[in-house]
């Protein structure tokens, strides 16, 4: 429990500082600020490898959803001219950040395929609401906008903690463990037939 809020904490301090410095023009500081809540998440998960796969899956993501929001006109970032159609980098790493709480803080997502897309449905346009009242981000129609939203995230919710369980589930990044283990097993077992022949062979002289 302790854990799962260090982590929700973590993100929610995280989530502030990207936007606030997005707002004030500070894209790079935004960007630093998830670097450094994603630098010490990886430094304290089991498997710090499949966890920034899935990381950088998320941040695949982001650039694609976000692009298609921006080159649409339904949003328009802090920044950046309307009709753009290559989400700012702030944005995505927002998603790089959100992705630390997939295996963690939000893990109870899992449990159910109805749980993220509740949740997307309602807490992805409430997010971007909160974003615009920090002046992060404009909507071109906002009941359009958080429409769109809404759908887009009961769908991307999902489909991320359906990547974050593959990756989890894999044996990626294993393999040259599981090799060695096995080839240190095969070791043992050719042995021991040798040990075992050449003192039965003392016994019976």
């Amino acid at each position: 429990m302790f854990k799962t809020a260090q982590n929700l904490i973590f993100f929610k301090v995280g989530w502030i500082a990207c936007i606030l410095f997005a707002a004030a023009g500070m894209p790079l500081l935004s960007l630093l600020s998830v670097a450094v809540v994603a630098g010490i998440h990886l430094a304290r998960v089991a498997v710090p490898a499949k966890e920034a796969l899935f990381l950088l899956c998320a941040a695949g993501l982001g650039l694609v959803w976000e692009s298609v929001l921006a080159g649409t006109g339904l949003l328009q970032y802090v920044g950046t001219d309307g009709g753009d159609w290559l989400a700012p980098a702030w944005i995505v790493s927002m998603w790089v950040l959100f992705g630390t709480t997939i295996n963690y803080g939000l893990s109870w997502l899992k449990r159910h395929w109805i749980y993220p897309v509740v949740f997307g449905l309602i807490g992805g346009p409430a997010a971007f609401y909160a974003g615009s009242k920090m002046g992060a981000v404009a909507f071109g129609d906002t009941l359009v906008a958080m429409g769109v939203l809404a759908a887009g995230w009961a769908i991307l919710l999902p489909l991320a903690c359906l990547i974050s369980d593959v990756i989890t589930d894999s044996e990626w990044f294993e393999a040259s463990g599981n090799a060695r283990g096995k080839r240190a097993a095969q070791k043992r077992s050719a042995l021991e037939p040798v040990h075992i022949t050449h003192h039965q062979a003392l016994l019976h002289g």
